[in-house]
């Protein structure tokens, strides 16, 4: 039965609807600034200094970075009317985008970087809006494989900012360093609990640089020149707006890119989900439009202040689940931290001269933990051997990919840097085997009718006629019937009292080995129907008993349940599978 677990998210100590004391929100949106302002900046200078631009524009582009992370993260957390997941999802610049912006820069300048982006944006907002249509491509299998595959992605990268250490340094400092880090971290979130499960963390990371301070890793000539508040007074190129060969040669490669954006942030905004209540919720996929949604303004943003754009940080999740802390409190004071950063550059400074090789042992916490969680999401959908297939085959083409042994040397420069990423080659792959095995599988019939009690006649006519021409016998008709019977009550019960006369209900219902499957497409209501049959299971008093009663039956008839709820759109999936003999 899909219905959610309780056993997830039972060490949450902050819900999202709760307020932590402001010494707490604080405290932890230092962290959250710490592990992230490196990889925000770094990936700015990156991409700048690659094209060749000036440090001028470098200053602009950081600062502007910075400023749209702040926003994004604080709409995210609050979510403003149909943008923001609701949960703490930070936001910083996306690094599957360093190869086509080095390309911008270097064959338009900023100008072209910053007409491109923004109108990629405008794909994923028209992406956001449809996300229900994608339902049956951007699957939980395709976002946990891209969420399983970030790590495939990072991880190299991370391991090398462990072995990073200045010259002239003792050859013991990285490793010492980060195995103080490392050791630390791990025993803190294995052993501790309360307040030091909170601050873990961070006194895992002064233990590194503590460590560190020992082999004279630290630089302090750039904290030293940097001004204590300061502005790029100078640096926005404006929008090339000539549309020429250039732009409209790279905003495919954009909005491909946009696209595998788009889908680790469905990723991360189902994750977050996973670990941020005590007791387990269905997904709720309103919260994933809105942190699309989110991403997509993050995006438009960046475009109007020619930066690098900027996506959801999966670390986010994995934090969440080590500190059990997912206030939304708290991710407001992160985008007010980013904010403020972008006007003190003395304490960017200071954040950025912790050694790479502590930022790097604590990074390998947070990657692991996040490719469990995406092993995670794969196994709760269900699996079966189409779906371990997409996910074993997706996974090795990305890290094939990413290690530089499957064709780059065959392929032009531009391909070779873009799928040569493993998240976006392996992302690519699971989208692809999912568009094949629901092309090629068994048509679906559908019904157009009323939502009401009026339709059940029409339907098990539908039923009727479609049972005589897949061959089933009386008892699997009937109970395709009663099933969908009792998923139309359900759905009708979990609308309340409000369903009014004019709203539609799309039925199909496709045969397949053993099986068959129903969904039901109508208006979008309050409640969660998986989340009502969790309840109706622990005879929960707070749903009706009529209702109460459709759902234990429901249960009873089909073997999977799963609903996905949209902004203005209900959709209700069941498996009746055949009864025994």
């Amino acid at each position: 039965m899909a219905h959610p677990s309780t056993q997830a998210g039972a060490d949450v100590r902050f819900e999202p609807e709760e307020r932590p004391p402001f010494p707490v929100a604080v405290g932890l949106a230092l962290q959250y600034c710490v592990l992230t302002l490196g990889p925000i900046v770094l990936t700015i200078a990156i991409v700048v200094r690659t094209a060749g631009e000036s440090e001028l524009f470098l200053s602009w582009a950081a600062c502007a970075a910075l400023l749209v992370s702040g926003i994004t993260t604080m709409v995210q957390a609050r979510r403003v009317w149909r943008f923001g997941s609701g949960y703490i999802l930070l936001m910083g610049t996306s690094g599957a985008f360093i190869a086509v912006a080095v390309t911008a820069l270097a064959r338009g300048g900023p100008g072209m970087l910053a007409t491109l982006v923004a109108a990629s944006a405008l794909f994923q907002f028209l992406l956001a809006s449809r996300l229900a249509l994608l339902r049956r491509l951007i699957t939980p299998t395709v976002a946990g494989t891209v969420i399983m595959l970030i790590a495939v992605t990072v991880m190299p990268l991370v391991l090398d900012l462990v072995e990073q250490v200045p010259p002239g340094a003792a050859p013991a400092a990285g490793p010492a360093t980060a195995i103080a880090t490392l050791a630390i971290t791990m025993i803190i979130i294995l052993r501790a609990s309360g307040a030091m499960r909170l601050w873990g963390p961070v006194i895992g990371i002064v233990s590194g640089c503590i460590v560190a301070g020992q082999f004279d890793l630290f630089s302090w000539e750039q904290v030293a020149a940097a001004p204590w508040i300061g502005l790029p007074v100078s640096g926005w190129p404006g929008f090339d707006f000539s549309f020429g060969p250039t732009f409209w040669a790279l905003l495919p490669a954009f909005v491909f890119v946009t696209l595998v954006g788009a889908i680790e942030t469905v990723g991360d905004a189902v994750a977050v989900q996973r670990v941020s209540w005590r007791d387990a919720r269905a997904t709720d996929f309103r919260g994933v439009q809105g942190a699309v949604m989110a991403d997509g303004l993050g995006n438009f943003l960046s475009g109007l202040l020619a930066t690098v754009p900027n996506t959801t940080y999966s670390s986010s999740v994995s934090i969440v689940e080590i500190t059990g802390v997912a206030a939304r409190r708290v991710g407001v004071c992160i985008g007010v931290g980013f904010i403020a950063l972008a006007f003190l550059p003395r304490f960017v400074a200071v954040i950025l001269s912790i050694p790479n090789a502590v930022i790097g042992a604590y990074v390998v916490v947070l990657i692991a933990i996040l490719f469990v969680l995406g092993m995670r999401i794969v196994v709760g959908d269900g699996m079966n051997y189409r779906k371990a297939a997409i996910v074993g085959v997706s996974f090795w083409v990305g890290s094939g990919f990413q290690a530089g042994g499957l064709f780059t040397g065959q392929m032009s420069p531009f391909f070779s840097e873009m799928l040569g990423n493993g998240m976006t080659s392996g992302g690519l792959t699971a989208l692809l085997l999912s568009a094949f095995v629901e092309l090629s599988g068994p048509r679906r019939k559908r019904l157009v009718t009323d939502l009401g009690v009026n339709a059940v006649p029409e339907i098990q006519a539908f039923l009727g006629s479609f049972a005589s021409r897949a061959g089933w016998d009386e008892a699997m008709s009937g109970r395709v019937s009663l099933a969908a019977e009792e998923g139309l009550l359900s759905l009708m019960g979990e609308e309340g009292d409000d369903v009014r006369e004019g709203r539609r209900l799309r039925l199909s219902v496709r045969s397949v080995p053993g099986a068959a499957e129903l969904e039901f497409l109508a208006v979008a209501g309050e409640g969660n129907i998986e989340d009502r049959m969790a309840l109706a299971g622990e005879h929960s008093v707070e749903i009706p008993s009529e209702h109460d009663f459709s759902l234990r039956l429901l249960r009873h008839l089909a073997t999977s349940v799963r609903h996905q709820k949209y902004h203005d759109t209900d959709i209700l999936t069941l498996r009746v599978e055949r009864p025994a003999a």
